[in-house]
């Protein structure tokens, strides 16, 4: 498995694991379980959730499944915008901590911007830093004209920037993937199937034939191949998280990503950044 450098040096998986809707549905409990350590054991060792996820729900269900394999994990949750002051975002973290059933959360987002002064944000996720309840911070769904001021306001260490990236939607490769790049701020990419849609790609669908692949794995090596980035797909089985994970032993040569420009152009301007 991959992995990426943190600012701070330490390395992490590149292709982690996604919890959006899980536990949400007590019959699909038990797989969910399920893929979630399987997927640990084929080296996807990052958990990203949220306290939005089920409003709680997703937190919860990671701690049950993944509680006794803390040592192992690198755990992402993100707080409401509403949560992001310095009072509020104190409690939301406790109250992500109890439902992880662990003591600190290796990275802590905002999971979008709200009306918290994003400089009231920054020192809210420096006090939690300093008090050990996480160890980074970052943020989501922030474009490159929030990033520039999340930095004016004294963000310099926001360790991340979760956004919607995957084959379908380029759009951060003009202009704000270099930015994060150059300042040494990983790309994290949710969403990296599109929830599973881009696998209805005939085109798609051919190039993952061609490589005795499938279209997920195409996708999520697609998005692996490059510095600094972080995948976080959603597997609700055992069988989904492995194959997900294969996307790791993945190569794609340069007439493969030449097909993949063909059939998803890179973009040719900027453009708002996109969300789900």
């Amino acid at each position: 498995m991959g992995t990426v450098t943190l600012p701070g040096g330490e390395t992490v998986s590149a292709l982690g694991q996604g919890s959006w809707k899980m536990g949400e549905r007590r019959e699909l409990r038990t797989a969910e379980i399920a893929a979630l350590r399987a997927g640990v054991d084929a080296g996807m060792t990052l958990i990203d959730t949220a306290e939005m996820y089920g409003e709680g729900a997703a937190e919860t269900l990671i701690g049950e499944a993944l509680g006794d394999r803390r040592d192992e994990l690198f755990l992402v949750s993100k707080a409401y915008p509403h949560n992001a002051g310095r009072d509020r975002l104190r409690k939301a973290c406790e109250a992500s901590l109890r439902r992880l059933g662990t003591d600190c959360i290796d990275l802590y987002l905002l999971h979008w911007r709200g009306s918290v002064p994003l400089a009231e944000t920054v020192d809210a996720m420096n006090a939690l830093r300093d008090a050990g309840k996480i160890r980074y911070w970052g943020v989501s769904n922030l474009d490159i004209h929030d990033m520039a001021e999340l930095v004016a306001a004294g963000g310099e260490d926001c360790a991340t920037d979760q956004i919607l990236y995957n084959l379908g939607r380029r759009g951060p490769e003009f202009d704000l993937l270099p930015w994060l790049y150059a300042r040494r701020m990983i790309t994290m990419a949710y969403s990296p199937v599109e929830q599973g849609r881009l696998v209805g790609s005939p085109a798609l669908q051919q190039i993952a034939d061609a490589l005795s692949a499938t279209p997920a794995q195409v996708a999520l090596a697609w998005l692996l191949r490059r510095k600094n980035l972080i995948a976080i797909p959603k597997a609700g089985t055992a069988a989904h998280a492995r194959e997900n994970a294969g996307a790791a032993d993945l190569n794609l040569d340069d007439d493969v990503l030449d097909a993949l420009d063909r059939a998803f152009p890179a973009p040719a301007r900027p453009g708002p950044l996109e969300m789900l």
